[in-house]
């Protein structure tokens, strides 16, 4: 399995990329900024400025059914914050 996950398309995310060209991406829980700076510029044919990422821990979930109460929990996920250099875009659309 590759580091990139998904990419994060919300309103937010397309509003930053529009205006700080920042996009956001699901990412492998054990990669670091430079796995993870070298994946994008491979498979977008970019280049990359800077890397953020946040560790999200798994929120706990309970939903009551005819068996009764079920526990769980989501799963924990990595998200990349990417901020491109000069003039480079990334289109997620083009593939559809």
């Amino acid at each position: 399995m590759g580091i990139i996950i998904k990419p994060i398309v919300t309103e937010k995310l397309t509003d930053q990329g529009e205006k700080l060209n920042r996009y956001g991406f699901i990412v492998d829980r054990k990669a670091n900024k430079l796995q993870i700076k070298e994946a994008v510029e491979k498979m977008y044919n970019v280049s990359v400025a800077d890397v953020n990422t946040v560790n999200y821990h798994g929120k706990r979930k309970s939903r009551y059914t005819k068996a009764g109460l079920l526990r769980g929990r989501m799963n924990h996920f990595k998200k990349a914050y990417i901020t491109l250099a000069g003039d480079d875009k990334i289109d997620f659309y083009a593939n559809i």
